[in-house]
């Protein structure tokens, strides 16, 4: 009994017909997760929600990163001058290390000048303990573009004597890559300048 061959153009028609078909199937799901993966984005950037712990559902508001820019160049200013001031005989080099990535080479230049002054080695040959007591800076221009003024007071504790200080500073805020080595702000410090140093008996 002779077997009966199937006609070879039928064939490919129905094998090219079940690749058409697995195609499109295949680009309907791509296009379909697509979609469903940017609606969930755009939800997730209009409105989030926390669970309390009462078990209560709290609306969270999203903010834009712009919105807080103001807010972090203040943190970053105090940041640096608790570190570049603040220091004493045991934690001065990690303090200063950490200063010296939240700004450019003006404060480089600064740390220079002290160092060629002789103010470290007071602090180790004296045992000093400088401590900032406060940093209120006065912010100008717009995000990106600040520049500010601050009012540094601080304390040198000489063992008996406590004298307290109050220091003018000045300088330029640019931004940076955000994590920047060592600078989680996204912000550097330039043109930075010491202005005016006073004592004050009473604050």
């Amino acid at each position: 009994m002779k077997t009966m061959y199937k006609n070879i153009t039928a064939i490919l028609r129905t094998n090219r017909f079940v690749v058409l078909i697995v195609v499109i199937a295949s680009t309907l799901c791509t296009l379909g997760s697509v979609l469903v993966a940017y609606q969930m984005y755009r939800e997730t950037r209009t409105g989030n929600f926390a669970i309390g712990t009462d078990g209560s559902i709290i609306p969270l508001k999203w903010t834009l990163q712009q919105e807080n820019r103001e807010v972090e160049a203040l943190a970053h200013i105090e940041q640096f001058h608790k570190y570049f001031y603040g220091i004493d005989a045991s934690n001065y080099q990690k303090h200063l290390e950490k200063a010296l990535w939240l700004g450019d080479s003006s404060v480089d230049n600064v740390y220079r000048q002290k160092k060629a002054d002789g103010v470290y080695n007071r602090l180790l040959q004296y045992s000093l303990v400088q401590k900032v007591l406060s940093v209120e800076t006065d912010l100008f221009g717009e995000a990106g573009a600040f520049s500010f003024q601050s009012r540094v007071v601080f304390e040198i504790d000489r063992g008996s004597v406590t004298d307290t200080y109050e220091l003018q500073t000045s300088g330029q805020l640019i931004r940076v890559d955000r994590h920047f080595p060592k600078n989680p702000h996204g912000l550097l410090i330039t043109a930075y300048f010491e202005n005016q140093l006073k004592k004050v008996n009473d604050l």
